[in-house]
């Protein structure tokens, strides 16, 4: 038989091991070219023994030089890496345990001999992905780093291993104190960051775990570390970093095929979609039964609002797939946002009804509660308020831990109805029901705020501020605020928020919120310049750059730039029905009065926009200005019927005055019009 180069060093015995490192200090010194020419004649003897059968004589030296390679370089790791293969891959664990412990029962000090017993003990954990460990070996492994790890307090390999072990054993202290001893060997050591990071991953500090995968890839970018760095960056929800990453690691290694569906689902997540659609075109055009690369397609087209190819592609996506549940769903989506409610609640009743079960699994309940979410949302979104509180309340049937869940869930379907009586009463009995749950407590607090008790919930508010979650807790803080008008009051709650936005998108929404402050309290230049920061983090964010651009035609100042603002947000969400208010908007100031109205008329078109009184106060102003007194009155009386019954309407008293005197004073204009045609 021929040998290897590996095979080379499985013929050496375990008993070669007396030759390696005691921990005493009567080591002899290292003399590497020796070794390295003792190694190289081991390699030629082991080769010999393969091309002439495997004569003793050759095996005889081979051993020979191995054994005098080891007494000189006792720190020859590999050696033991490949004798541990050995028995393995042999089957031989049993003499290989046995003739370890004979050696440490000799010499207790002889580390070599815990190295392969701890990397045997190692291999015989399980399988950590699947969760099948077993528990024996998980300890008598790391007892015997441990053991190395005193000894030889500079064995980097040593500690890294303990390091993987602790985890494993979800010991996240002990894992963090090993790789932290690691890097007192080697502060830039690429294992140890990494490991270091995984395991603050691993306890939910995100942040501390971005620190040391950024120092690893600052060092010695690879794809897997950057992978790591992304991945961290997802937990944050910062799509748009993770992608950067990621874009990093491509050019690495332009053909890891995980790597760039990783940057594709990022680009998706972070609102880039048409190079997220490219790679997912890519993926199809390899497999074109790839189902999740059809999804993902579908739903970038659904985006997009090119309705005709999302329903192309999810044809597709069901002819490559038929059972595939995720394929049903999201044809319930496109239903939906095509505007077909109806359509899209039975075809989602008839999911629930074909995945209907006597009993279900963790993951199958958790499915259908997912389900049974969305048909409540369906139901409310259509105005079939007591069909989504049913619904709702099907979840807690189905499991009780999402009872807090469903409920926070009935409350809202109660403040959107504009039933706060219901809202309240519900939101009552579920604090009750579930005192400790941070999403109801929000719930209530903003009941009370569309009550006027905007005091009372934000200190319900207030009392959660207990180190997590706190920076939700102070944004929930300043909307509580803002919708009772109260906006000098936004400021501190903006302020400790920031402090505590360690991502873009986090910095962002803060940003946001306050330049919407600075610009009620019209302070535009204040305003204006958050509203900078936005686009400074992120260029096409569409709701800054709509905006800013409608504060800017609200002045009747810098029109063109405005124009071109809210144009730009339009060709990211070409149907929002707030984006093409502003157009119209824009268009009155440019005097553009016939493209004002066709702008005005479709925001009304869309869903929730026709019953918002700003809109139909602008198209009455538009209205008037081409001299349609009727049609601008008819304008006006539905903005003011709609501010009265909107408690949720950001209009101010003052701004509802204007409409009314504008009203009053058009009724006088069609009399005197009336009268002169008589």
């Amino acid at each position: 038989m021929n040998f290897s180069p590996k095979a080379l060093f499985l013929a050496l015995p375990l008993a070669c091991l007396s030759y390696g490192q005691t921990g005493t200090a009567t080591s002899p010194p290292v003399d590497k070219a020796a070794a390295y020419y003792n190694f190289s004649m081991g390699h030629l003897y082991a080769e010999l023994a393969g091309v002439y059968g495997n004569r003793s004589e050759y095996v005889g030296k081979a051993i020979d030089h191995y054994k005098q390679a080891l007494k000189l370089d006792p720190g020859a790791s590999f050696l033991f890496e490949e004798l541990t293969d050995l028995y393995i891959q042999s089957g031989r664990l049993k003499d290989a345990v046995t003739e370890a412990e004979d050696i440490l029962k000799r010499d207790p000090n002889n580390l070599d001999a815990r190295r392969i017993l701890g990397r045997i003990y190692t291999r015989m954990i399980g399988d950590t992905q699947q969760g099948k460990i077993n528990e024996e070996m998980l300890r008598a492994a790391t007892e015997q780093y441990e053991k190395i790890t005193a000894k030889d307090p500079k064995d980097m390999e040593s500690w890294l291993t303990l390091g993987r072990l602790y985890r494993t054993a979800r010991n996240s202290v002990e894992a963090e104190k090993a790789y932290s001893q690691a890097l007192t060997i080697d502060p830039n050591n690429e294992d140890a960051l990494t490991g270091l990071a995984i395991v603050y991953s691993d306890v939910g500090d995100t942040k501390k775990a971005i620190e040391k995968l950024q120092a690893v890839t600052k060092k010695d970018p690879n794809p897997r570390t950057l992978a790591a760095l992304a991945s961290s960056y997802e937990q944050l929800h910062d799509y748009r970093s993770a992608a950067e990453v990621l874009r990093k690691a491509i050019d690495l290694d332009p053909e890891n095929s995980r790597v760039k569906r990783a940057l594709a689902r990022n680009l998706l997540a972070s609102g880039n979609l048409d190079e997220s659609l490219k790679y997912y075109k890519e993926f199809s055009d390899d497999d074109p039964h790839d189902t999740e690369a059809l999804l993902r397609m579908a739903e970038i087209y659904r985006e997009k609002r090119d309705f005709a190819k999302a329903r192309e592609i999810l044809d597709k996506a069901k002819a490559a797939d038929p059972e595939n549940l995720e394929v049903r769903y999201d044809e319930v989506n496109l239903l939906a946002v095509e505007g077909q409610t109806d359509k899209a609640i039975e075809t989602l009743k008839s999911v629930l009804k074909d995945t209907e079960r006597k009993s279900y699994s963790e993951s199958e309940k958790g499915v259908r509660l997912n389900l049974l979410e969305r048909l409540g949302e369906l139901y409310r979104g259509a105005n079939q308020n007591q069909a989504a509180i049913d619904t709702f309340r099907q979840m807690a049937d189905l499991d009780p831990d999402s009872g807090a869940r469903a409920e926070v869930q009935i409350v809202d379907t109660y403040r959107v109805a504009k039933d706060l009586k219901n809202a309240r009463a519900e939101a009552d009995a579920a604090r009750k029901k579930y005192p400790d749950d941070r999403g109801l407590t929000g719930a209530h607090a903003s009941v009370l705020g569309d009550m006027g008790k905007v005091d009372q919930g934000v200190s319900e508010l207030r009392a959660l501020l207990k180190g997590d979650h706190d920076r939700e807790t102070q944004l929930a803080i300043a909307q509580l605020y803002e919708k009772a008008k109260r906006y000098e009051d936004m400021g501190k709650p903006l302020d400790a928020a920031e402090k505590l936005s360690e991502t873009k998108p986090d910095k962002e929404a803060v940003y946001f919120m306050r330049g919407a402050m600075y610009e009620r309290l019209k302070k535009y230049d204040a305003s204006e310049a958050e509203f900078r920061k936005v686009l400074e983090l992120d260029p096409d964010s569409a709701g800054a750059l709509n905006y800013l651009g409608y504060m800017l035609a609200d002045r009747g100042v810098r029109l063109d730039e405005a124009q071109k603002m809210i144009a730009r947000a339009l060709e990211l969400d070409p149907d929002n029905g707030a984006y093409l208010d502003s157009l119209g908007w824009v268009y009155y100031r440019q005097n553009r009065l016939d493209d004002a109205v066709q702008a005005l008329v479709r925001a009304l078109s869309k869903s929730g926009i026709g019953q918002d009184p700003t809109v139909h106060d602008h198209l009455g102003d538009v209205y008037l200005k081409l001299g349609k007194t009727k049609d601008a009155i008819t304008q006006w009386q539905a903005s003011l019927k709609e501010a009265e019954t909107d408690t949720q309407s950001d209009m101010e008293p003052g701004e509802l005055a204007q409409i009314n005197k504008k009203l009053e004073d058009a009724k006088v204009r069609l009399a005197r019009e009336t009268g002169a045609s008589k």
